[in-house]
């Protein structure tokens, strides 16, 4: 019979703050193992030495790197896949000659831990447990004495080796945040809290629970002085000024302010994609309002600064979102509402001046600031399609009945034009493309040509030319642009194009 594998947390230093359970587990092991750094003694070990069996077979688990520089040839990762392999066999001689194997784990043995690589070898081969600890975070938020969230906060656990652009959006977009992995990311991460206008409030954990720890306000660190074993806090509170009533309910009272005169409302296109296709007249305008309103994926592609609210919302809330930004520039606010490629182009212009339309809104002034069109980076990337007279269609039918869809791809194609189809199909819509092109049989000879741009801008983009008759409608998706040509379309050795003119 095989031992028993049991992964054991054992806080985050305090061998006080070590369960019951993992106490007792640890004093009747036949195995105890426990990882330690390059030339450190083992944290875990220390933790728990007054509960190891003095007749129990220790492992030390020592790493063969901490961070990414390695002569291995598979690099960091390689070098670590080889540690934990070679981890594992160790380990499995004692499981297989039915010793009991306790792996340390500090803090919590799921969160951030190294014992789950070994944990994943393990779980399908021998009988395991994994046992709760104490995370640091949790020991960190005690130090402070500082509440992390309350009621309906949301709290962000963050990885400092984030990319620094993302750890601001993200701070920006949370209520509480927890940002672990510190050493030598802690510049990066500072940064990132000032953009996101969360420093202040934000505090510096160092070994929490330990004989060493310290604390204090992570504008007050040192960075040269930070270690591995750090962590920053950034309570819910500090996105939201505290009064009686959240102190004792988790709410904000509310506050009688004086109405500001109403502001200028931007709406503004971001491209298709790439920073290098976003204007600069929109560039300058982002970097100069205070909220900036949304769908999500848009939304984010906004760097975060000090003073930048985000408003990121769902895909099919378009008036909501504009009323939103509505209301905040009649309050004086300086807003821009965000559309992928261009906002006058099946993006958020025309619902800004659907909710406009409301009286309510008559002394809110609104500026459209264009952007690259997806059907101009499609084209682009395709030679000169839309070189000649063109129409542009969404295939969507949330907005208009399908019969006015076909009329007008009937339309568009008795009268010869190249057609750029917008939003070709989706989770929920898969049949309209083959509907779409056989409407376009009737009047388009088989050999027309297709443009197909899936992603153009971006890292997965692809660029597919075919024609009307091959055109597989199963192969478009949500993130496809089609561009069908009109007769006189052409492929050249240079690519597609379309004449400018047109016999009688």
């Amino acid at each position: 019979m095989t031992g028993r594998f049991t992964v054991v947390g054992i806080g985050p230093g305090d061998p006080e703050l070590m369960t019951i359970k993992a106490a007792r587990l640890i004093a009747a092991a036949d195995v105890v193992a426990y990882h330690a750094g390059v030339r450190k003694q083992s944290h875990a070990r220390r933790i728990a030495a007054d509960v190891i069996p003095a007749g129990a077979v220790e492992e030390e688990l020592r790493y063969p790197v901490t961070t990414g520089t390695t002569n291995h040839p598979g690099g960091y990762v390689g070098a670590m896949a080889d540690f934990y392999e070679s981890c594992a066999v160790r380990l499995a001689r004692h499981l297989d000659a039915g010793r009991d194997v306790v792996l340390l784990a500090e803090g919590d043995p799921l969160f951030y831990g190294s014992s789950m690589y070994l944990h994943d070898r393990f779980g399908e081969v021998y009988d395991t447990e994994v046992v709760p600890g104490v995370p640091a975070f949790a020991a960190a938020t005690a130090t402070i004495s500082t509440p992390l969230v309350r009621q309906s906060d949301v709290l962000t656990v963050l990885p400092g080796t984030l990319p620094e652009p993302e750890l601001a959006r993200r701070l920006a977009d949370t209520d509480a945040a927890i940002i672990m992995k510190l050493g030598r990311t802690f510049p990066a991460v500072r940064s990132a809290l000032e953009q996101a206008g969360r420093l202040d409030g934000a505090w510096y954990v160092e070994r929490a629970s330990q004989p060493e720890e310290r604390w204090l306000p992570v504008a007050d660190v040192d960075p040269e002085s930070v270690p591995y074993f750090s962590l920053v806090v950034v309570p819910g509170d500090t996105a939201h000024a505290t009064s009686r009533v959240r102190l004792r309910h988790g709410l904000d009272e509310a506050v009688e302010v004086a109405p500001e005169p109403a502001a200028e409302l931007l709406v503004v296109g971001l491209g298709p994609g790439p920073d290098g296709w976003l204007t600069p007249e929109v560039s300058a305008a982002l970097a100069e309002v205070d909220h900036v309103v949304g769908y999500g994926p848009y939304v984010e592609r906004v760097p975060q600064r000090l003073g930048l609210t985000r408003h990121a919302s769902g895909n099919t809330v378009e008036v909501d979102r504009a009323r939103i930004a509505l209301d905040l520039a009649r309050a004086g606010e300086r807003v821009a509402v965000v559309s992928g490629g261009d906002a006058g182009v099946f993006g958020m212009a025309a619902a800004v001046f659907e909710a406009a339309d409301d009286a309510a809104y008559a002394d809110v002034s609104i500026r459209v600031l264009p952007g690259l069109s997806a059907v101009q980076a499609v084209a682009a990337r395709a030679g000169a399609p839309i070189g000649g007279d063109f129409a542009v269609v969404s295939l969507s039918d949330r907005l208009k009945p399908w019969a006015v869809v076909e009329r007008r791809l009937r339309a568009i194609a008795e009268a010869d034009l190249v057609l750029a189809i917008y939003n070709p199909a989706s989770r929920s819509r898969t049949s309209q493309v083959a509907t779409a092109q056989e409407v376009l049989l009737e009047h388009r000879k088989p050999d027309t040509v297709v443009v197909v741009g899936r992603d153009v801008g971006r890292a997965e983009e692809s660029l597919t030319v075919t024609t009307l008759a091959e055109l597989d409608p199963a192969s478009i998706d949500m993130k496809c642009l089609l561009i069908i040509g009109a007769s006189g379309t052409r492929v050249s050795p240079a690519g597609v194009w379309t004449p400018r003119f047109v016999d009688a």
